[in-house]
């Protein structure tokens, strides 16, 4: 393994140092954030031809026409226009798909006005364009200690250096209104560059930074998610969610973006599901809602309201008849038939981190394949007697005497 090979995943390429001093630059596709699989790739499309999704630093990229006449294909590191100076980037994509995504950016080609690339990098670039990178981590540092030093209630997520080291934009969060005026005067002092502030919210320098969200998986906003919707606290009412902030809340101290995943789903089971005010009358007495059930649509009925020992399972239609029945003046025989009251279905993650959690099915095992000392099996009505003392299911069901954990109740015994 090269020991001098750098994986700068910010900007999707590796970074090495050659035997003769040359410094080597290769794309490498999948590991820049908010990337776009190339689906068309090997289709040609002559209008498309000119056009080159460049990307930069984190997740600012851009639609460029080659104005070169050189050969640009995907990978290439590329000189770039800038409003000052010019900029060095990476090309991400060619071909019909650019002109998939000037559609999803609502960019006219015939109006628009597309900046050039001038060529490909060159090695006096690269070598350029990692000095400045360099300089990125420390100027983050002391611009953070010159803004508290001003008094400034502003945080500076991230710097980006111009590919020709003249210019850096300074990403900032901040919750009012921030004078910039006399903070600019020191950076440029201090650096000797042209200085950019550009604000984000939380949500983007989450998906600057990255991470792993409490799923395992890559947080959606540094994979895929490029613009961020409003996210509030009736999309984990309408899922029947507890109201944690520490379960709801995702690592940029926001509402998970997740919860809207879903939420379209749970609505249109709700506007199935009767709202029930009143206790349903019947005529052996009144059942009480206890619980929803709302993707199964099952609604949990009990006769004593302070209780959840005894629940009854009816489906929302069911329950809709009988709603309809008791505004007619006609009451239901009872809830009470050949099926015996059930729990919910309750899902919980305590124990299952335990190291030890599968220990006492292996012991079950190897008791029923245990021989004897002289290889022959054991009897087997010593067998049938442990069996018969230390079952734990009794009358074929599970330990709470009622059905199977995920059985849906009989459609047609609950209601009437």
């Amino acid at each position: 393994m090269n020991e001098s090979k750098r994986y700068d995943c910010s900007r999707g390429c590796t970074v090495e140092r050659a035997e003769s001093g040359e410094v080597e630059c290769n794309y490498r596709q999948g590991c820049c954030k908010l990337e776009v699989y190339d689906w068309l790739q090997g289709v040609n499309q002559e209008q498309y031809k000119d056009y080159f999704e460049v990307r930069f630093k984190n997740t600012r990229k851009g639609i460029y026409r080659n104005g070169s006449g050189q050969s640009v294909k995907t990978g290439d590191l590329v000189i770039v226009e800038a409003a000052n100076g010019h900029d060095l980037g990476i090309v991400t994509l060619e071909g019909p798909i650019v002109g998939r995504q000037m559609k999803c950016k609502r960019i006219n080609p015939d109006t628009f006005e597309f900046k050039r690339i001038y060529r490909k990098a060159k090695l006096f670039d690269i070598e350029r364009w990692q000095e400045a990178i360099a300089r990125e981590h420390e100027t983050m540092i002391r611009s953070r200690q010159i803004a508290a030093e001003l008094g400034l209630e502003m945080k500076i997520g991230d710097v980006e250096f111009q590919g020709d080291g003249t210019k850096a934009i300074f990403y900032y969060i901040a919750d009012g209104r921030v004078d910039f005026r006399q903070l600019i005067k020191v950076f440029a002092e201090e650096f000797r560059i042209r200085i950019e502030m550009k604000q984000i919210g939380a949500r983007q320098e989450a998906g600057l930074i990255g991470g792993l969200g409490v799923c395992g998986r890559e947080l959606c906003c540094s994979n895929y998610i490029s613009s961020f919707q409003s996210i509030t606290t009736s999309a984990a009412r309408c899922q029947d969610l507890s109201l944690n902030p520490q379960k709801l809340a995702g690592q940029c101290g926001k509402l998970k973006c997740c919860l809207n995943y879903e939420t379209a789903a749970y609505m249109d089971a709700q506007s199935r599901i009767p709202k029930v005010h009143n206790p349903l009358e019947f005529q052996d007495g009144l059942a009480y809602l206890m619980k929803t059930d709302i993707l199964r649509e099952i609604m949990y009925f009990s006769y004593d309201p302070q209780s959840l020992a005894n629940l009854y399972p009816l489906y929302a239609e069911d329950v809709w008849d009988i709603i309809r029945m008791n505004r007619n003046g006609e009451k239901p025989e009872s809830l009470k038939r050949d099926t015996e009251p059930v729990a919910p279905e309750f899902v919980t993650a305590v124990g299952d981190d335990a190291i030890n959690r599968f220990d006492e099915a292996r012991k079950r095992k190897k008791k029923k394949k245990s021989r004897g000392g002289n290889g022959e099996q054991k009897p087997a009505e010593n067998n049938g007697e442990k069996r018969q003392g230390g079952h734990r299911n009794h009358k074929g069901g599970n330990r709470n005497g009622g059905n199977r954990r995920g059985d849906r109740p009989k459609k047609d015994a609950p209601s009437e």
